[in-house]
């Protein structure tokens, strides 16, 4: 498949203090939760890397974007998130890669840092064939949505109760409202607390990832649990 008409838009934040992952930080140091996104960020980057489609990184604060070619080097696009809530910076960062001339866009966080490249070749094939693409997690939120160019419902953004447990309820029913053709990818997991970095070991035990930067970095920091050595994570 040629996808050289689709972009994926991958949404990050300059990894400080204060800023990301915050519910992870009620039971991390915050030093930890700080590094911990940064190897996030890096193991997402190396999933897209992995495509055969262009990717930017759409970074937020908007001074950030000397920091992170500092961090990441000058060889990626960035963009700045713009918009005064999360619907309106992910509405407008669809709106730029349309305008670039992206005939598929698909969206992802940088909270799902083992999500499996497959299910973004998915996500790219369905739209072939479908108006909107939709990964639902398992937090009632989604982790990855996509259009093309022809089918882009930009009110799919609007009024929706963002960080809530109803984001996905809610998005569905705009869809089915407008009478798009979804396809819906499987279920995975946002890491937000500390129960889903957890199960982010847990999952990845005897997969590719158990050699990420995630895991390597929970490792080498003792925060790792492992039921079968016996191990508990310092928290």
């Amino acid at each position: 498949m040629n996808n050289q008409d689709t972009c994926v838009l991958c949404f990050v934040k300059y990894p400080e203090k204060g800023q990301v992952k915050l519910r992870l930080a009620v039971d991390l140091d915050d030093d930890v939760v700080v590094e911990l996104y940064r190897n996030f960020v890096l193991d997402v980057v190396s999933i897209l890397k992995k495509l055969d489609t262009q990717f930017y990184l759409c970074f937020s604060p908007l001074n950030a974007q000397k920091k992170f070619r500092e961090w990441l080097g000058s060889s990626y696009r960035y963009v700045p998130q713009e918009g005064n809530d999360l619907g309106e910076r992910m509405k407008n960062g669809f709106c730029y890669a349309f305008t670039e001339g992206f005939r598929r866009v698909i969206l992802v966080g940088s909270d799902s840092p083992d999500l499996p490249g497959d299910f973004l070749r998915t996500a790219i094939a369905e739209l072939q064939t479908h108006d909107m693409v939709l990964g639902p997690s398992s937090d009632g939120g989604y982790y990855l949505i996509g259009f093309r160019d022809d089918t882009f419902l930009p009110s799919v953004f609007d009024g929706i109760s963002w960080s809530s447990s109803s984001v996905f309820q809610e998005t569905i029913a705009k869809v089915k409202n407008a009478g798009c053709s979804l396809s819906l990818l499987p279920v995975w997991s946002d890491v937000d607390i500390i129960s889903d970095l957890k199960n982010l070991v847990r999952r990845n035990r005897n997969t590719v990832f158990k050699s990420s930067h995630t895991i390597s970095f929970l490792r080498r920091n003792k925060i790792m649990m492992d039921e079968d050595d016996g191990e508990k994570p310092e928290l």
